[in-house]
């Protein structure tokens, strides 16, 4: 067995993980592969578990599961570097929140055991995948938590038409405009006052970034349906951001955004939910006048 780990290298408290990681396959014949910044940051601290490791350059590799440890944004970069490698993801959480990392630091070793028994649930997340006008490129044109379009600088509110399957809905005035999947409507979407929807839904949400008009909600639409955007700007610019990863692009582009052919594999844990993750991290349904 082949385990590829990713981690996040500012949070010092990884390397503490990384050895009870190498502690507990030690004796299991899996052959564990670290991402090279991973690896340079474990050497730099402690190498003397580094002997039976490999390194990961670059996107040529391959594996039987990979574990992200981190926050919800090292999730997001590791399925940005599995791609459609159909690799199943399962996230170890040292960051805050963390709804996608959502195994905490005391249940790493019975996680993994109930990984290795095969006890657990695979779960297969939708991607948006985005198209430019003008033929710009992206490193990965591919977002599992959301496409944000926003205004380049701190000025003047943009105004974004937005179309689906070649209808027009409506053009927002607004700082910005936010295209979620259900796994992202937990993230930047539910900061803006967008619906919380369960990861197994198949839609995708559009949620204004600070709308200039108080009677345009988000709106939720079949993920199967094509999205189209035209932006409009002062500064003859504005931002798109893919799950954090952002580029500046001309006005005169438009903006593409379908359903990606390919889907990301999430490893959960048996006994946990959604509705769990609401209600332990968001403290969603408790009432706290008791």
């Amino acid at each position: 067995m082949r385990i590829a780990i990713f981690g996040n290298t500012y949070r010092p408290v990884i390397q503490s993980h990384i050895e009870v990681l190498f502690d507990y396959f030690k004796e299991k014949g899996v052959t564990l592969m670290l991402d090279n910044e991973l690896y340079k940051f474990v050497q730099a601290h402690d190498n003397c578990c580094l002997e039976h490791t490999e390194i990961i350059e670059g996107d040529d590799f391959e594996a039987d599961m990979a574990l992200s440890i981190g926050g919800d944004g090292t999730f997001l970069n590791t399925a940005a570097r599995i791609g459609r490698k159909d690799i199943p993801i399962l996230g170890i959480n040292t960051g805050r929140l963390g709804f996608l990392a959502d195994v905490p630091s005391e249940a790493i070793l019975p996680s993994l055991d109930a990984v290795l028994d095969k006890n657990f649930i695979l779960e297969e997340r939708a991607l948006l995948f985005v198209e430019t006008s003008d033929g710009s490129l992206f490193d990965y044109p591919y977002s599992l938590n959301e496409v944000s379009v926003q205004k380049q600088d701190s000025s003047s509110m943009i105004s974004i038409t937005a179309s689906v399957n070649g209808e027009k809905v409506h053009t927002y005035q607004a700082d910005g405009l936010i295209i979620s999947t259900p796994t992202g409507s937990t993230a930047y979407s539910m900061s803006v006052g967008g619906p919380l929807v369960a990861p197994q839904s198949q839609n995708f949400i559009l949620s204004p970034v600070a709308s200039h008009s108080l009677n345009v909600r988000p709106l939720i639409v079949p993920d199967s349906w094509t999205i189209e955007l035209e932006v409009h700007s002062r500064s003859q610019c504005y931002l798109v951001a893919l799950d954090g990863r952002s580029k500046v692009l001309e006005s005169s582009t438009k903006l593409r955004i379908t359903k990606a052919d390919y889907t990301v594999k999430v490893i959960k844990q048996l006994n946990h939910t959604f509705f769990d993750t609401l209600k332990n991290k968001l403290m969603w349904g408790v009432d706290k006048r008791n």
